[in-house]
Order: C-alpha cells, then sequence, then structure tokens
C-alpha cells in the first residue's frame, strides 16, 4: 500500500468516527483531534478502527506521536510494510 492509499484508509476510519468531516479540507500538519473535534473516546475509536483495518498496533505509549494527519501516516507506514506477510 502506498502512502496515498494508506491516507485514503486512515481518512475513510476517521469519517466513520466523525462523519461530517470535509477530509479535503483537512491539513495534514494541523493537530487531528482538535482539527476534526474529536473526544478521547472517539480518539481511541479511531485508532482501535486502524488497528483493525490495517492490522497495525498501536501502544498507548506511542499516542502522544499521533498528533497529526501527517504524523500518523509516518507513524503507520513503516509499521504497515513490517506487518506485511
Amino acid at each position: 500500500m502506498d502512502r496515498q492509499q494508506l491516507r485514503q484508509q486512515v481518512l475513510a476510519e476517521l469519517q466513520h468516527i466523525a462523519p461530517e468531516l470535509e477530509a479535503e479540507a483537512l491539513r495534514g500538519d494541523r493537530p487531528l483531534r482538535d482539527e476534526v473535534d474529536l473526544d478521547s473516546m472517539d480518539w481511541l475509536r479511531f485508532l482501535g478502527a486502524l488497528h483493525r483495518r490495517l492490522g497495525v498496533n498501536i501502544p498507548e505509549a506511542d499516542y502522544h506521536k499521533l498528533d497529526s494527519l501527517d504524523a500518523l501516516i509516518a507513524y503507520l507506514e513503516p509499521r504497515l510494510v513490517a506487518s506485511s506477510p
């Protein structure tokens, strides 16, 4: 899966949590939770959905690294490759 496909997968899960989201308006460098207005439960549901969809484990200790869409993609990309058969 290339970076653009990964971004589409992430945005698809995000839109399940926040259906009012306008994905094309998201800026990759801004705080994602603020930009989408996700509370802590929505954030956990989103990360859980990414885990189920992509098969990538995201430990709680790494949550602080996932502050923007760009950071989330950069975090997931090498782990997705590492978890591929």
